[in-house]
């Protein structure tokens, strides 16, 4: 009591210092020794909610100091610009214990004394990547235990206004801010600051910085963490050194921590994957000269003389094979013997990505005391939406309380609602895809006639033929309807799950997850699907062609192939969505702030204090790291669903990647508003989804190998049909074009350039010829390589699934040196409790306490030698 007297005489004397004297930069109240933990804005607009508003603050502010908080408030004549207040708020050590042992936090009891493990050989070629140990482990390595108020000794309590780190207090505060109630309204009882948030009544809630990002703060207790971030870590010049998770989490909490780790570890395995594709790549551009396809459909003396039925009616016009000679180079660049073994390796590849990051991640969960983590209540908690609109309440059956509920037909109402809504935007990205084709195949007569009419395009006819001219034009307006579509579709998707009213966080967050991704999925995909597996499948044969609606002919794919358009579609959507994507969080987070900051003052950097500076930025709001992971799963589809028609896509994905952490870095670091510190031991539902995608990636490279490249068919010829023993793929072109007769032309598909020199024209099809029995029929070669493509589609399947099972029975979850130490400090923290116990049990037998019995003494001393015994 009187250590408590002089600590409030203490800061009596300081509360008298003259508050102009304050460092701009401190994180303190005026008596500069307590730590704000957390900021609460106003705007004192006087309308006719501005009584209602105050009443709501009033008594909001004094529920939160009769919980213990500490509330010191800056009139609005301090701010710089006049009209905003600012409440800081302060919790002092009793509120921080009491709360610390409602969230079950962990803190230390004693330093770790596990040895670490024994250091790699080759660190020291690691070194230039490494950062400094101070950077990388800002706090030594503890045995921790949940916090008990009763048991304060045994905790190393070296200084109460440190114990509790800055992230830590902070997410005390929040708790206590979202359930602090503020009135009775309508007759139902009104809490949490999210609620006065979005009536207005506050204009912000947040957390502090420590420190501005580009210096040092003058106060020498401040640790100045925001600043190490940023030199060490947020700056792209340091895109080649290592991640500082442990400070990543120590500032920002496990959730954002968890992020970082992922997107770090998911980039550092992209490096295996780049380089087996880059060289796959590689491959494929030193054989080019050695392809005999396109030396054949080169050569003038087989593809010059070979003439092509025109590719669409009436205003095409016959053509020579050898004009697709550039374009049949490029596509070996992607369809030859190395994309068969990069498909199998990327499905492997997949496999012991997913399962290496469950290692990592129980490494992190140990390291972070996440191991006894459960889901927190802040996140199972009913939301204040679902309280506000469900009228109509029920006994909880295990607290036998009274809550609000959402009966089943206003659920079942809802859940239609929503699920026709999102059927009728997934119905839209598949009707603007069929628009898409429409597109292609309205204007490729009109490129074929423009290129052929035009003298100044013939220089560059054989590199941008209509086909390609065609699917570029295509693509470039696909992404741009993805763009639109998804720019709306945002919005929807949130507003239909506010629709259904979601029980809790954690409901909302996977809800929204799984609209926002099935979503994206069609959106982006859909085009990529169509290339791969429709286009050039359903044409028909010249004479009998396929329309669309009857009126568009369906559109057939080049003589060396689809997969080079394929490549086209996959390059344009990816690297544009990434180049937007980077332009959107970083570009447009600066701008809004700097022009903010333009409007509010004329000189940003002379601001007045920490709280203000930190109110001009951004909010990284609840669901900002659901943008994040989105954005990241999105780009692993790209790379694993397509990736046998684009090697290089694991190559583009890893140089987004390694801007990507800078960018995510630098714009949490320097634009963002301190997020409020959650805890997390997983990335949660993105497992699930990571887990799909990698089983369906190994179906859809099997179907690309299979049904878009031209592999199987060249295989089939080279072992059966072949009968030129010294060059077996010699005459495959030739084979591989069926005959037409060109009087068998039907009025509507016959060109207006009448040529009669022409007696026959080839076309892309295995076909019996017109002088056959079963003329224009399928020969018996279209079905052996049928058959050999469906062989194929099973074995492939078969053996990387095999080999994945295989590779994720053989790699354990957890390592074992992690499930050691985990068992070691289990059993050195329950020493540690019953020793303590037993002690304490030992003191109150020698001062007599009569509660304390020689049984009492015997069971505790026995307790602690069966738990050393298990």
């Amino acid at each position: 009591q009187q250590s408590g007297r002089r600590y409030n005489l203490f800061l009596k004397r300081r509360l008298r210092i003259d508050k102009r004297h304050q460092s701009k930069d401190s994180i303190f109240f005026r008596d500069g020794v307590r730590r704000i933990d957390f900021v609460l804005s106003y705007v004192d607009d006087f309308n006719k909610e501005w009584e209602k508003k105050w009443e709501r603050r009033k008594e909001f502010e004094s529920n939160l100091q009769k919980a213990g908080l500490e509330l010191e408030t800056e009139d609005k004549k301090e701010s710089e610009d006049g009209k905003i207040y600012f409440v800081k708020i302060h919790a002092p050590w009793e509120v921080l214990i009491t709360y610390a042992e409602v969230l079950n936090i962990k803190v230390p009891i004693k330093e770790n004394d596990i040895p670490s493990t024994v250091e790699n050989p080759l660190d020291c070629m690691l070194t230039p990547f490494r950062l400094p140990e101070k950077v990388m482990h800002p706090e030594p390595d503890y045995f921790t235990a949940p916090f008990s108020k009763d048991k304060q000794e045994l905790y190393l309590i070296n200084d109460e206004s440190t114990f509790f780190s800055p992230s830590m207090r902070n997410r005390i505060v929040n708790y206590i801010l979202t359930r602090c109630p503020y009135g009775t309204e309508e007759g139902k009882k009104k809490f949490g600051i999210k609620r006065l948030l979005n009536n207005g009544t506050y204009s912000a809630a947040y957390p502090l910085h420590d420190c501005q990002y580009w210096k040092k703060a003058n106060d020498p207790n401040c640790d100045n963490e925001r600043y190490t971030l940023y030199m060490e870590w947020a700056r792209f010049l340091r895109f080649y050194k290592e991640q500082p998770l442990d400070l990543i989490r120590k500032y920002y909490g496990e959730k954002i921590g968890i992020y970082f780790a992922w997107l770090g570890f998911y980039t550092e395995m992209l490096f295996l994957a780049a380089v087996v594709g880059l060289i796959c790549f590689l491959y494929g551009l030193f054989t080019m000269d050695e392809n005999m396809s396109s030396k054949e459909i080169c050569d003038p003396a087989i593809g010059g003389e070979i003439i092509m039925c025109p590719l669409c009616d009436r205003e095409c016009d016959y053509w020579r094979l050898n004009t697709t000679c550039e374009a049949s180079q490029y596509s070996h660049l992607f369809d030859n013997v190395a994309t068969v073994f990069f498909a199998i390796f990327m499905g492997i590849w997949v496999t012991l990505f997913l399962e290496f990051w469950k290692r990592r991640q129980a490494r992190l969960k140990y390291e972070w005391d996440l191991f006894d983590f459960e889901e927190e209540q802040q996140q199972l908690q009913l939301r204040p939406e679902y309280e506000a609109k469900c009228t109509q309440k029920k006994k909880n059956p295990v607290t036998q309380e009274m809550e609000p509920y959402l009966p089943l037909t206003s659920q079942a109402v809802r859940f239609c609602i929503s699920g026709t809504t999102v059927l009728f935007w997934v119905s839209l990205i598949i009707a603007s895809m069929i628009a898409v084709i429409v597109y292609r195949l309205a204007v490729y007569a009109a490129f074929a006639s423009l290129m052929e009419n035009t003298e100044s395009l013939q220089p560059i006819r054989g590199l941008l033929t209509p086909q390609l001219a065609t699917s570029v034009t295509a693509s470039c307006l696909n992404f741009v309807i993805i763009m639109i579509l998804n720019f709306i579709y945002e919005r929807i998707a949130i507003w239909i799950t506010d629709m259904e009213i979601p029980r809790t966080h954690m409901e909302y967050e996977n809800r929204l997850t799984m609209k926002m991704f099935l979503f994206q999925f069609v959106n982006y995909y859909s085009s990529c699907f169509y290339v791969a597996f429709f286009k050039g499948k359903f044409v028909g044969y010249p004479g009998a062609y396929t329309y669309m609606f009857n009126s568009w002919r369906n559109e057939e794919c080049d003589p060396a192939g689809c997969l080079i358009e394929l490549t086209t579609q996959l390059t344009i959507v990816m690297a544009g969505k990434q180049i937007w994507g980077n332009i959107q969080e970083a570009i447009v987070p600066w701008i809004c702030n700097w022009w903010g900051r333009r409007k509010a003052r004329n000189n940003p950097e002379n601001l007045s204090s920490r709280w203000e500076q930190d109110h001009d930025l951004r909010t990284f709001g609840a669901l900002g790291l659901f943008y994040e992971y989105l954005e990241m799963v999105i780009q692993f589809g790209f790379i694993t669903l397509f990736v046998a028609s684009f090697p290089l896509a694991p190559v583009l994905a890893l140089m987004n990647n390694i801007l990507e952490i800078r960018v995510d870095s630098w714009k949490l670091t320097t634009q963002y508003r301190r997020p409020v510190a959650a805890k997390a031991h997983s990335i949660g539902v993105w497992q699930e989804i990571l887990n799909g995608m990698a089983i369906l990636s190994v179906v859809t490279n099997a179907f690309i190998v299979a049904f878009t490249s031209d592999m199987i068919p060249r295989l089939v010829y080279y072992y059966a049909y072949s009968e030129n023993e010294d060059s077996p793929m010699s005459g495959y072109i030739n084979n591989s074009l069926s005959v037409f007769q060109i009087s068998d032309f039907p009025e509507r598909n016959m060109p207006k350039m009448v040529r009669e020199n022409l007696i026959i024209c080839r076309y892309r099809d295995y076909r019996y010829p017109p002088d056959h029995e079963r003329r224009y029929l399928h020969s018996m070669q279209f079905w052996h390589i049928l058959a050999a493509k469906l062989a194929f589609i099973i074995i492939m399947e078969h053996v990387v699934f095999i080999v994945k099972f295989f590779v994720a029975w053989m790699i354990p979850d957890v390592p074992a040196d992690v499930k050691a130490k985990i068992k070691r400090e289990k059993y050195l923290t329950q020493k540690i409790l019953h020793e303590y116990e037993l002690e304490k049990l030992k003191e109150r037998l020698c001062q007599g306490d009569k509660r304390a019995t020689e049984k009492e003494y015997i069971a505790t001393e026995g307790r602690m030698e069966l738990s050393i015994a298990m």
